[in-house]
Order: C-alpha cells, then sequence, then structure tokens
C-alpha cells in the first residue's frame, strides 16, 4: 500500500469515526430525502362547479382576504351532511371546549406535552439508526415505531367477538 492510499484510509476512517461521534440534539428518524419522490396526489383538489345566482345583486362583495364560494370546504361539508351547522365547522376552536372538558372530566396533567415531547426525543435518540443508516439519512422512522403499530384486522377481529357490528370494514388480505 503506498502512501497516498494509507493517509486516504486514515482520513476515511477519521470522517467515518468522527461522524460516528457527533450527536443530533433532536434525532431525525423520518428523513424526507430518502423518500422518493413523485406526484403529490392529495395536492390537487377539485373545486365545485361554477354558480349563476338568481340575482346578480345576491353577489358579495369582492373581498381579497375572503374565501372563494367554489373552493372545498371539507369541514363545512361534512357538518352540513351530517346535519350540523357549517359556520360551526369553519371555526373548530369554539366549538373544542366542550369536547377538551369531557376528555379531561377526571383530571389531566397540565405538563403532559412537555412530558411526552422529553420522552419521544430520549425514544428517538435510542432507536436513531445504526451507523451507516445515520451517516446515509436512511429512514428509520418505520423500524423504530413499528411495535406501536395497531393490527388492524387483529382488532376488527376482536370487535367482532365483542358482538360490534362493523359493516364497512374491508375484508382481510389474500
Amino acid at each position: 500500500m503506498s502512501v497516498r492510499q494509507t493517509i486516504l484510509a486514515i482520513t476515511g476512517a477519521s470522517v467515518l469515526a468522527l461522524a460516528a461521534c457527533s450527536e443530533n440534539e433532536n434525532p431525525i428518524l423520518m428523513h424526507a430525502a430518502a423518500q422518493e419522490r413523485g406526484p403529490d396526489e392529495f395536492s390537487i383538489v377539485p373545486t365545485k362547479p361554477l354558480e349563476m345566482p338568481p340575482s346578480l345583486s345576491e353577489l358579495p362583495p369582492p373581498n381579497p382576504a375572503g374565501v372563494n364560494r367554489v373552493d372545498p370546504q371539507p369541514r363545512a361539508d361534512i357538518a352540513r351532511a351530517l346535519g350540523g351547522s357549517p359556520a360551526a365547522a369553519l371555526a373548530p376552536g369554539a366549538a373544542d371546549g366542550a369536547i377538551v372538558n369531557h376528555a379531561s372530566r377526571f383530571g389531566r396533567d397540565a405538563a403532559i406535552r412537555e412530558q411526552l415531547a422529553a420522552e419521544d426525543l430520549d425514544f428517538r435518540r435510542r432507536n436513531q439508526g445504526r451507523l451507516l443508516e445515520r451517516l446515509f439519512s436512511v429512514n428509520v422512522y418505520h423500524n423504530a415505531y413499528q411495535f406501536m403499530w395497531l393490527d388492524k384486522y387483529a382488532e376488527l377481529e376482536r370487535w367482532r367477538r365483542a358482538g360490534v357490528r362493523t359493516p364497512t370494514a374491508p375484508p382481510p388480505p389474500e
């Protein structure tokens, strides 16, 4: 081995050692750059068909900050389909008070967000992947969290054994 090859080997080993020793403040398990890039099918949202009102005087005055009448409003559409108020669905913050009060009726911890953030940071530090996975930004998110995944078919069977009707459940995979 020549002197030049020895120097290159030592330099490469040093770079790998330094990369292994570096500690990320907030480990990233989901590397977006490692994912395949393709079209985003959720970014295309069809608008409603244009309508001509019976009288042009019924049109609202132009408002650059306002919403377009043909833009999709999924919250309002769902509320309307379920018989609720579309106006209340467009401002969900005000309607969430009853849900929050019901969910916290047995008490709640005011510092739960900080506690969960600290526990998640600790979990991500313990599961940030092997040396080469970190070095090449390999996505290790699914490997780290896979044990927490819900088996939807086992859960479906559990509910069916309990006597709960599940008419819209998909058939099991073949």
